[in-house]
């Protein structure tokens, strides 16, 4: 399973969408290196987090035009996995070290600003963890690439039953992630809250850019609408009439979810739909960039209607799940975490009479 595009059409499209281009190395003199990573062994130290509150970050980032009606709950909690920004398949390591400025800097300056920051009218949560070189997802050593992505699940893992202990208090959580983050997320949703006490604490789960299997979950279900909470949220996005070999033989078995409509149902949902995308200039917003559909188990977007948007051939959008669809989650998160809250009410009068 390959939702990479190749390198050069990465870099020039992460570049068009978001600029995560090497701008992020004039940021590295903040970054200290420590001697080794037996230093950086708990999620006690701070350092081990790319966001954490309390603690500035890209991820507190507001794009400018969003600032005067930014409001910021601290009873919420989003626990946010990163994609994979460790990318150089020529490095002999399958996992990345957790002290590596350089990549942390990227990290940070990419996912968190760009993805993350989407999330931040609640408290982010966003581990550092030993993630798979990029290659797991293309080699041939199939055991090898496990390997690597069991490493990187037990940091994350490790990471969030720390946070349960000293920093949730019962607040309400949502789940959030994209790329390598959604394959580790599937399994800390599978293992903590589709079974367990956690479920009730569920606001709603964004597993982005990632296949999810339908008989994954067999008590977590996807949101039917905007207005569930306690369910699953996922999308990949692709160019109109473009289908990967290999989604193709997924036979249409993945859930998504369309993010103009927050349905899961085929019909089209035009541009004007879409609230604001944050594309290359951080502070700004580009209103009504593209219309999407559900297909064959994938999001497809028609027509860029954005600056240079003619110029882009590229037919997956791996790397703009996130941030061309900006605005629309920042809104869908306020209407679940309402309605998440409406449901706890609702249910603690029933208790009270039934008592």
């Amino acid at each position: 399973m390959n939702p990479f595009l190749p390198a050069s059409r990465l870099l020039l499209l992460s570049m068009l969408l978001f600029g995560c281009s090497p701008k992020y190395l004039k940021h590295l003199s903040v970054y200290d290196q420590p001697a080794s990573d037996s230093s950086l062994s708990t999620y006690a130290n701070p350092d081990n987090w790319a966001a954490l509150p309390g603690k500035h970050d890209p991820s507190d980032s507001i794009p400018a035009p969003l600032i005067p009606e930014h409001l910021y709950d601290s009873t919420v909690d989003v626990f946010f996995i990163h994609p994979t920004s460790f990318t150089d398949r020529e490095n002999p390591d399958w996992n990345a070290a957790l002290s590596d400025p350089t990549l942390n800097a990227k990290t940070d300056y990419s996912s968190m600003l760009y993805q993350a920051s989407a999330f931040n009218e609640y408290r982010v949560f966003a581990p550092r963890y030993r993630q798979a070189n990029m290659r797991s997802y293309f080699t041939i050593d199939t055991s090898l690439a496990l390997q690597a992505f069991e490493l990187a699940y037990q940091d994350v893992r490790q990471a969030f039953l720390y946070y349960l202990s000293n920093y949730n208090n019962n607040h309400p959580i949502i789940i959030a992630s994209h790329s390598q983050g959604s394959n580790h997320s599937q399994r800390l949703l599978k293992e903590f809250f589709e079974n367990g006490e956690l479920k009730k604490q569920l606001v709603a789960a964004y597993i982005l850019g990632m296949y999810i299997p339908n008989n994954y979950f067999t008590q977590l279900r996807m949101c039917a609408d905007s207005t569930q909470a306690g369910c699953l949220i996922g999308w990949r996005t692709y160019k109109k009439d473009y289908l990967p070999d290999f989604v193709k033989k997924e036979n249409n078995t993945g859930l998504v979810t369309n993010p103009l409509t927050w349905t899961t149902t085929g019909e089209y949902a035009p541009h004007t739909l879409n609230k604001g995308s944050v594309l290359r200039n951080f502070n700004k917003l580009n209103k009504y960039v593209a219309g999407a559909e559900i297909k064959n188990g994938v999001l497809w977007i028609d027509k860029l209607h954005m600056p240079g948007g003619f110029l882009i051939r590229r037919k997956n959008f791996h790397i703009g799940d996130i941030n061309i669809f900006y605005i629309n989650i920042r809104d869908d998160l306020r209407r679940r975490v309402t309605n998440y809250r409406k449901t706890l009410l609702t249910s603690a009068s029933l208790n009270a009479g039934n008592g």
